[in-house]
C-alpha cells in the first residue's frame, strides 16, 4: 500500500478521531483526515445534537436531521454514495432538502441522484438555493435540478422544520459571483463551501476563486458571524484559528507579490525580438509568482498542499495586485 504522507498542523490545534456519537469539540480537528478519506467510504462527525459533517474523498458537506426528514447543505458531485451511507449510519430518515450554496457543479452535480431517490420514494425533492443562484442556473441553461425554492439575495432565510437557516450573500464574491454562506441558526454551525480549506494552506486559485480580490473581505464577513464550526467544502472541520491563518497568508502573499514585482519590472521583459508584445506580461507575472513562492515557502512550505497550490495563486494575486491600485 502506498504510504500517505503527513503534514504538521497549520493552527497546532487538537485533534480527536472522528465520532458520530461524540459532539466535536470546539476549535478541534478531525485526526488524520487525509488519510482517512483516502482509505474509507466516509469521514463522519457529530458537531451538534442533530448536526453533521461528512467527507467523501476532498469534498465536504453538512447534513442536519430533523424530526421527520433530512436536511442535506450542497448534493456535493460524485459522492451520493458516501453521504447515503453516512446518513443512513445515524438516522434511516430520507433526504427531503438539500441547499444549493453556490452554483458550481462539484458541489450541486449529485443533486439529481436525490431528487430520483426522492421521487422512487413517492416524495418531491426540496431544493433551496439563492434567487442569484436560481438566475444564474437559468443564464447558462444548466442540466441540473432547478431550484423549487429560493431565498432573497444578498440576506434571506428559510426554515426546515424547527430549524431556521439564514443566508449570507457576500456583495463582493471572490469565490464566484453567487457565492454564499449559510448559518444554521441555534447550531452554531456555518456552511460556506470554497471560502478555505480548514487546516492547510489555500488549495489552487484560493480555493478555485475566479477573482483575488474581495477573498479576505469575505473571509471576515465570516469570520465576524456567530458559530463554533466551519463546514468549508474541503479540508477539516474549520475553526476561527484557521480562518485567522488563511488570512495571514492573504497578508503574507500580498507582501511577497509586492517585493517579488521591485525586483522584476515589466522592462526587464520587453523584447521586441519576440515579434509581439504578447509574451512580456506573462512572462512578468510567471517571475514575480516564481519569487513570491520563494519567499512564502520557509513560513508555509511545510505545510499540506503548498508547493502544487502557491503558484497558481501567486500568479493570480500578483494579477490583482497589478491591476487594483
Amino acid at each position: 500500500m502506498t504510504e500517505i504522507r503527513t503534514f504538521p498542523s497549520t493552527t497546532g490545534g487538537r485533534f480527536v478521531a472522528p465520532s458520530k456519537d461524540l459532539v466535536l469539540p470546539v476549535g478541534a480537528h478531525v485526526d488524520q483526515l487525509f488519510r482517512r478519506a483516502m482509505t474509507e467510504p466516509f469521514v463522519l462527525q457529530r458537531l451538534s445534537e442533530r448536526s453533521y459533517w461528512v467527507e467523501v474523498g476532498v469534498f465536504a458537506t453538512l447534513f442536519h436531521v430533523g424530526e421527520e426528514s433530512v436536511l442535506l447543505m450542497d448534493p456535493i458531485e460524485h459522492c451520493y454514495d458516501g453521504v447515503v451511507a453516512a446518513i443512513a449510519s445515524v438516522t434511516p430518515k430520507p433526504v427531503s432538502t438539500v441547499v444549493y450554496t453556490h452554483f458550481h457543479a462539484d458541489h450541486i452535480g449529485d443533486a439529481p441522484r436525490y431528487v430520483e431517490a426522492a421521487r422512487h420514494d413517492g416524495r418531491a425533492l426540496r431544493i433551496v438555493a439563492s434567487d442569484k443562484t436560481a438566475r444564474k442556473l437559468g443564464a447558462v441553461d444548466s442540466v441540473l435540478p432547478r431550484p423549487t425554492e429560493t431565498v432573497a439575495w444578498p440576506e434571506g432565510s428559510f426554515t426546515f422544520e424547527d430549524l431556521t437557516v439564514r443566508m449570507h450573500g457576500f456583495e463582493w464574491a471572490a469565490h464566484t459571483d453567487d457565492h454564499s454562506a449559510w448559518l444554521l441558526a441555534g447550531e452554531n454551525i456555518v456552511h460556506c463551501p470554497d471560502l478555505m480549506g480548514p487546516d492547510q494552506p489555500p488549495f489552487w486559485h484560493f480555493t478555485g476563486n475566479e477573482r483575488f480580490l474581495f477573498a479576505d473581505r469575505n473571509l471576515t464577513e465570516v469570520r465576524d458571524m456567530t458559530w463554533d464550526f466551519l463546514s468549508a467544502g474541503h479540508g477539516n472541520v474549520g475553526s476561527r484559528a484557521d480562518v485567522e491563518f488563511e488570512l495571514g497568508y492573504y497578508r503574507d502573499m500580498r507582501d511577497a507579490v509586492i517585493q517579488a514585482f521591485k525586483a522584476h519590472p515589466i522592462s526587464d521583459f520587453i523584447d521586441p525580438s519576440q515579434g509581439a508584445h504578447s509574451a512580456w506580461f506573462p512572462a512578468q507575472l510567471a517571475a514575480v509568482a516564481r519569487d513570491a513562492v520563494d519567499l512564502l515557502r520557509p513560513k508555509y512550505g511545510e505545510y499540506y498542499g503548498f508547493e502544487a497550490s502557491a503558484p497558481a495563486n501567486a500568479e493570480m494575486a500578483a494579477f490583482t495586485v497589478f491591476s487594483f491600485r
